[in-house]
């Protein structure tokens, strides 16, 4: 283990990370808490929208519009959101591998947000077609909207037949599911035991849907950065709380065996004074 002078040294070390490693749980829990709130606020907004576009998708006048309509698949587009740093677990990985997972046999098309997200895709050589990082906190809600009027543009231009967004769905601190969902187009459906052939849309259905799906497409991708922003930070809060009980059993660990030294040498001195004490009597005698 080496002298009490290197243990010393070596508890110093452990104790200054353990110091960062607090501050870092710190930011993360005030991150976690601003995160949540932002979550729980976007949520009931992005149901509504669903529940009403779910209602759009059910009818078949609907059907026929650009948005809900199927077309051949030649090339997919995959939002994929990840983050900028790492000490985050899991994170980034599982919802990396779950998107390189689904997009296999597919012409790809990658938007990816995140640093670790576009190293990962860079070494596998996958088509990147738009990289951003760096994205602050309070200019995700403006962020986001950009993307949606970008992603609208690119879905009606052809460029992509269909979209998919992957993003990490938060369900508790200790619980974070990766997801890959479809956005364009709208998958259509039956809506059971409903009537909605009387309800009439004004100026048509056709308006309609060309300002609802858009909103529904921005509030959509809002939530999935919340999710996902909410998911990374209970995440590398939970890794830092692990870091610094860590941090602290190796103190104590260090702090026993630096003592258990301490101790055997002031045992040796003693025994050592006592050894030369008893010479020197001895030699007095005679």
């Amino acid at each position: 283990m080496g002298s009490r002078k290197d243990i010393k040294q070596r508890i110093a070390n452990v104790s200054s990370v353990e110091q960062i490693i607090k501050a870092m749980d710190m930011v993360a829990s005030t991150k976690l808490v601003k995160a949540r709130a932002q979550l729980n606020g976007v949520r009931p907004i992005y149901h509504e929208l669903k529940r009403v576009v779910d209602e759009l998708s059910s009818r078949m006048d609907a059907h026929s519009h650009v948005f809900f309509k199927e077309r051949e698949v030649k090339n997919s587009l995959y939002i994929i959101l990840t983050s900028d740093r790492g000490l985050s677990g899991s994170y980034n990985t599982n919802i990396l591998e779950k998107s390189f997972e689904h997009m296999q046999g597919k012409n790809e098309k990658i938007f990816v947000v995140g640093a670790k997200g576009n190293e990962y895709f860079k070494k596998r050589n996958k088509n990147i077609i738009r990289t951003i990082v760096g994205v602050a906190d309070a200019q995700v809600y403006y962020f986001s909207e950009s993307i949606a009027k970008w992603l609208t543009d690119f879905y009606l231009s052809g460029e992509a037949k269909e979209v998919f967004i992957a993003y990490t769905h938060f369900e508790n601190v200790l619980s974070h599911t990766p997801i890959i969902e479809k956005l364009l187009p709208v998958a259509t459906r039956t809506m059971d035991n409903t009537d909605l052939s009387d309800k009439k849309y004004e100026p048509s259905i056709d308006v309609f849907i060309n300002h609802v799906v858009p909103l529904y497409l921005h509030m959509n991708i809002f939530r999935a950065f919340s999710e996902s922003d909410t998911s990374e930070q209970a995440i590398r809060m939970v890794n830092m709380n692990a870091a610094g009980k860590n941090a602290n059993e190796i103190i104590d660990e260090l702090t026993r065996i630096y003592n258990r030294k301490r101790q055997a040498a002031i045992t040796q001195e003693l025994s050592e004074i006592v050894g030369s004490a008893n010479i020197l009597n001895k030699g007095g005698l005679k």
